[in-house]
């Protein structure tokens, strides 16, 4: 006998219809699946054969052909476990033929016939179709996930036995909790822990008003790792649509933490020995980096100088096109990569440059320590800050500035940055594109003179010049102003340390 039921595979954050094909034949005994399956697929027919087993059926002594079609697609995971029992169950006439064709199952069978949670359940709930699928059956443990879904209704199961009598109507399965997110997020960290800085903080006000990328330059010690921790804080929270882009992300990654949603930013800051698959992602079943798992949060380098130079470098494109496109042999999987890059370093090799008493080394050294940052990707980076070592008039400040302070006035940048681009795909100044900035940069005639000034004096590229528009545009946001002044436009080129000519 012959059967067929409709299911998914992923293909990066999104993912492609299968059909698993079921064929009950005479002839010597045999288990076979074909279609291009990896060694989690092939090992299925074990687990499906115990938990039939264990479920209270009687396991078919034939020859059994399991088919994923398309075959020239490679199948990966454990999610097949459950569509291919109850097509087994199917063809030994324990379950009628209709009763499959438009449901999706979707659940990894454990040897006693339980469910257990799959990954990626997210991407593929959301690339299913409603004109093929009427409702789908997912593992009980998976309801997180599951609750994000509202386009078709979707039940949990805890056991082969539960969803066998429901396709029967012999009993009925619960459906996920409806979601709630979280209208306030309670962090434990806050920048009123960071004592002073008072001028980094309005520098990282600046980056997290205009999602710029920001470097933080200074001595050890003096609270950059601090300041790029808080950042989280004064970020505005995400969107319901957000939360399920993220957790998407997560899910094939197979890093949600308990199965719970991602409703925070994510913060990633791997460590500097971190490879080159280990940042952008990939393997032989390719899973997202460290760049993807930042996916609309924070990626913090910490100690920027330290990487090796051939994987920083491959940040260059993701940081212009906010996603990373892997090839491969079989196939080219794209994630996405849109996340706020924040950085930090030591002027110098012993990091007290240019403390004369303290630091000891030659500009040679230096020059050559600041080299291993090529000119590109420092170009890439809206926002350099200097952190400088807290005085003690700084650790005795009984009211520094807060997360929630900082918070009220980056909402005025965004809130005129939410009308401005109420009619586009951009969210941010610092996603304006080039050919766009004459439109949204106003400057008063002396802003413009000062700024032209600067320009043919200094030997810059235009993506900088670009840059520091887009920075003083949030300068302006940030002070409620309609167009950019003379002092947005000044401290915009103080913050890219072009003056003082630091990385040459």
């Amino acid at each position: 006998m012959f059967c067929k039921l409709n299911s998914y595979s992923l293909n990066g954050v999104d993912a492609l219809p299968i059909t698993i094909e079921i064929d009950l034949s005479d002839g010597l005994p045999g288990f076979d699946i074909v279609g291009l399956p990896d060694s989690s697929v092939r090992e299925s027919k074990d687990r499906v054969k115990s938990a039939i087993k264990n479920s209270g059926f009687k396991f078919p002594i034939c020859r059994i052909t399991i088919n994923l079609a398309p075959a020239d697609i490679r199948k990966e995971g454990s999610l097949y476990d459950l569509p291919i029992a109850l097509g087994i169950l199917c063809c030994m006439g324990e379950i009628p033929v209709e009763a499959l064709q438009r449901t999706l199952f979707l659940g990894e069978v454990a040897l006693d016939g339980s469910l257990r949670d799959i990954r990626g359940l997210l991407p593929l709930l959301c690339n299913i179709k409603s004109e093929e699928i009427q409702q789908c059956i997912v593992p009980y443990d998976n309801q997180e996930e599951a609750s994000l879904i509202h386009t078709i209704p979707i039940f949990l199961a805890k056991h082969l036995n539960e969803v066998i009598a429901f396709i029967l109507s012999q009993s009925m399965l619960s459906s996920p909790p409806k979601y709630i997110s979280k209208s306030s997020l309670n962090y434990s960290i806050d920048f009123s822990d960071v004592k002073g800085q008072k001028q980094a903080k309005r520098g990282l006000m600046v980056c997290a008003a205009g999602q710029h990328n920001t470097i933080l330059i200074g001595p050890p010690g003096s609270g950059k790792t601090m300041l790029a921790k808080r950042i989280p804080t004064i970020l505005p929270p995400l969107t319901e649509k957000q939360c399920i882009e993220i957790t998407k992300i997560y899910s094939i990654a197979n890093k949600l933490p308990d199965s719970t949603i991602i409703q925070t930013r994510p913060f990633r800051a791997p460590h500097h020995t971190i490879s080159t698959l280990g940042l952008t992602g990939g393997g032989v079943h390719p899973k997202p980096g460290e760049i993807s798992l930042a996916h609309l949060g924070v990626l913090f380098l910490d100690e920027l100088l330290e990487f090796n130079r051939s994987t920083l470098e491959i940040l260059r494109q993701p940081l212009e096109e906010h996603s990373i496109t892997l090839s491969r042999a079989q196939h080219t999987l794209t994630f996405p990569a849109n996340f706020l890059f924040i950085a930090s370093t030591n002027p110098c090799p012993c990091g007290y440059y240019p403390d004369q008493q303290k630091c000891s080394c030659s500009l040679r050294s230096i020059k050559n320590y600041l080299s291993r940052l090529s000119g590109p990707l420092i170009d890439r980076i809206d926002l350099h800050l200097e952190v400088h070592t807290p005085t003690l008039d700084d650790l005795n400040d009984p009211k520094p500035l807060s997360s929630s302070q900082m918070y009220q006035q980056i909402q005025v940048a965004l809130s005129r940055q939410k009308k401005r681009f109420e009619d586009t795909c951009i969210l941010y100044n610092s996603q304006i594109p080039s050919h766009l900035i004459k439109e949204y940069c106003h400057l008063t005639p002396d802003a413009t003179q000062l700024l032209q000034n600067w320009f043919s004096t200094n030997s810059v590229s235009v993506r900088s010049y670009d840059k520091i528009l887009r920075i003083a545009l949030t300068l302006s946001d940030l002070d409620d102003s309609s167009s950019i002044e003379i002092p947005h436009v000044t401290e915009a080129l103080h913050y890219r340390l072009l003056d003082r000519n630091f990385w040459t």
